[in-house]
């Protein structure tokens, strides 16, 4: 009782105790994810100027955009044009707010009425855009399709925004207009001439090993010029590969496995319970069958010429006489042996005229196709027993019946195209028949009725059977890869990583710079998964993990964590030690330099005083030095007759004479150089306003964060 009655007076105590453990063990999860103190980070892609790109909404356009887009782009290719989609309206849809521009309902119809006019469900017998179609469109689409409605208003929305954005520059180009005297300098930047004679002592005079960069003078610059040296969050990696790929051994016993295959030979049948004769590809007649049965690649039943095969083996392929062989021989990933089936002489070229008649369920025939094949059918023989008692009703037909669009405009004609252009069943007619033919040819996209107007160059083409193994590591092989790659891993856990990698004979790859949003791995191709470990909260220097990669596994160890910030002394000495390297060596030049007339300079430095005429602002180049602005700057800025001090050039250090000086000549009116200048100011809205206001603007992107990918 006494033990009851000391924790019932203690008991306000031990709650602030447990209250107080309670609340320190939710702070410690709470600064481990830091993230998790902030309902916003979850839910939010980012902000733009205080507008939240919600994540749901994100999301859903970036699947809309990846099934429209296909397997052309990968899903970070298309989230990222997704939120370069939604940066930029939010950009822009500030600067609209501010001006207070719309666009209104009258101009909407105008937009779609601009943007419609060519769609044919939207226009009337006349041919003209009828507004009553569309609104009966936009309606339906209302009523039974919710996601086709959702869809159109994007459309329209888009539409609205495009037409904004143009308005918007337009009100910023009608504000850099030229005025006259801008055009009056533009033109005398372009025609003031001067004539100098100058001495370049060039840097490259003092070699490079005399001038000593320190660290900290790299340190020093990049601080001076932090704006050029900023960089984002990165990593670098480095792995090892290890590749399925085939041994000797494997590609040996592939090259075996092709050439049994060649002859004759008795197996035994399960089925009937006794050998059978099997018959090899020297002497099967039904190369086809054998092929498809035997064979990676199907059977193709096509004449090829000699520029047509493997030119690796071509000569060899190509005078073999009908029914002898070649091969095993290796061709873009497999074992072939190929087989000569027939000899022909065939035209290179043709040219034909043909009709098209479609029917219900052939491709690409659309809404054109409204005859069952056997109505198709009679149709063609009914044209084609015309066409051969008339020709000349050739055209007509073409014009009143084809519905081949890529030829009915040139009366139905394909003028000359090579070989194997056409699907096959078209091609066999124009290229295996004479001049003259006249028949009927069923393909995918209907009955086609051909005339051959013109074959030429007629010349020896082979018809191949091919027996094809892709070269692919066997199971022993892929075992042993395997093996290889998890005692890399294990060891390298314990071992120094390029220490094991050089005493297993393996090759260490570095990737260097990684930034959080990248999806490539150098080498290796689309491997985001790499790319999200190393960037993990909780990932160290030192880490390693496996990866499987098409074909094979890589290990990758974390080398180096990069924080957003200034670049590194090592990363930017690439780039700065040039141009630290480069001031020096002017230093080092004016140090050794007492001549204070070009004649003087030339003579102690051994170098000729050389001349250049008609030097002008705009173009400031120096015949015989290069581009040099502040070089032909200090010229224009001296008297006729007057010497320079030493300049600090771009490609060396320079003293000028000027020796003439001829002003542009006065014109009564500056208009046209006006109107360049506007042009020019009007070129720049158009490639740099929106990249200057994005600039300007406060963009925090929670991408990487949440891993919407």
């Amino acid at each position: 009782m006494a033990v009851l009655n000391k924790i019932r007076q203690r008991s306000l105590f031990l709650i602030l105790i447990i209250a107080l453990a309670l609340f320190s063990f939710v702070l410690a999860d709470l600064f481990k994810n830091s993230d998790a103190l902030s309902a916003k980070s979850q839910h939010i892609v980012g902000t733009v100027n205080g507008k939240d790109i919600s994540r749901e909404t994100f999301l859903e356009k970036v699947e809309v955009a990846q099934r429209q887009a296909g397997a052309s782009a990968t899903n970070t290719q298309v989230m990222n044009r997704v939120w370069e989609q939604e940066v930029r309206e939010a950009v822009m849809a500030e600067q609209f707010e501010a001006l207070g521009i719309s666009v209104e309902k009258d101009q909407m119809k105008d937009l779609l009425k601009t943007a419609l006019a060519s769609s044919p469900e939207f226009l009337n017998e006349a041919g003209l855009f009828d507004e009553a179609k569309l609104n009966e469109y936009i309606a339906n689409l209302k009523e039974t399709s919710p996601a086709g409605y959702a869809s159109w208003v994007n459309y329209e929305k888009q539409l609205a925004n495009n037409a904004l954005q143009q308005n918007y520059f337009n009100l910023v180009k009608a504000g850099l207009t030229g005025t006259l005297a801008e055009g009056e300098l533009e033109y005398k930047l372009e025609s003031n001439k001067v004539d100098i004679k100058y001495v370049q002592i060039p840097y490259s005079s003092i070699a490079d090993s005399l001038v000593k960069v320190s660290k900290s003078d790299i340190s020093s610059y990049i601080s001076k010029n932090a704006k050029k040296y900023e960089v984002e969050e990165s990593r670098d990696i480095r792995f090892v590969q290890f590749n399925e790929v085939a041994s000797v051994e494997d590609e040996n016993a592939i090259k075996e496995d092709l050439k049994k295959l060649l002859f004759d030979r008795v197996e035994y049948n399960e089925g009937i319970k006794a050998n059978e004769n099997i018959t090899g590809f020297l002497n099967t007649k039904d190369n086809e069958g054998f092929i498809n049965s035997n064979s990676d690649i199907k059977f193709d039943n096509r004449f090829v010429f000699k520029s047509n095969l493997p030119s690796s083996v071509a000569d060899s392929l190509y005078n073999l006489n009908e029914g002898e062989v070649y091969g095993p021989y290796k061709d873009n990933g497999y074992y072939k042996i190929s087989k000569v089936i027939a000899v022909k002489q065939i035209p290179d070229s043709a040219k034909v005229r043909h009709i098209l008649i479609p029917f219900i369920g052939t491709r690409s025939s659309g809404a054109q196709a409204t005859q069952t094949e056997a109505q198709a059918k009679a149709t063609a023989d009914s044209l084609l027993t015309i066409l051969k008692s008339n020709r000349s009703k050739f055209p007509d037909f073409v014009t009143e019946f084809s519905t081949d669009q890529g030829s009915v405009e040139n009366g139905g004609r394909y003028d000359w195209h090579a070989y194997n252009t056409m699907v096959p069943e078209f091609n066999d007619f124009e290229f295996e028949g004479k001049v003259g033919d006249l028949g009927i040819v069923k393909t995918m996209f209907g009955f086609h009725i051909i005339e051959i107007e013109g074959q030429k160059n007629k010349s020896k083409a082979i018809k191949i059977g091919t027996l094809a193994r892709e070269i692919q590591p066997s199971d022993a092989t892929v075992d042993k890869i395997f093996r290889d790659a998890s005692s890399f891993e294990i060891a390298a856990a314990d071992k120094d990583f390029e220490t094991l990698a050089k005493e297993k004979n393996y090759t260490v790859r570095p990737v260097n710079g990684i930034k959080v949003l990248d999806e490539n791995i150098p080498g290796v191709g689309n491997q985001r998964p790499i790319v999200r470990w190393a960037f993990e909260a909780d990932a160290e220097v030192g880490d390693l993990k496996r990866f499987n990669i098409t074909n094979g596994y890589l290990i990758a160890q974390l080398v180096a964590k990069h924080d957003a910030g200034l670049m590194s002394v090592d990363d930017a000495t690439v780039t700065v030690l040039p141009i630290i390297r480069k001031e020096k060596k002017a230093e080092m030049l004016r140090d050794q330099i007492k001549a204070t007339t070009l004649e003087d300079l030339s003579t102690e430095q051994k170098k000729s005083i050389r001349t250049a005429s008609a030097i002008n602002m705009k173009n400031p180049t120096i015949s015989g030095a290069g581009r040099e602005p502040f070089v032909v700057g200090t010229a224009f800025g001296l008297e006729e007759g007057e010497t320079s001090k030493l300049i600090d050039g771009t490609n060396g250090v320079y003293m000028i004479e000027v020796t003439k000086i001829t002003p542009a000549t006065p014109l009564d009116n500056y208009q046209a150089f006006a109107n360049r200048v506007a042009q020019q100011k009007s070129n720049v809205v158009n490639s740099k306003l929106y990249t200057a206001l994005k600039e300007a603007s406060e963009i925090e992107d929670n991408r990487a964060k949440i891993q919407v990918q």
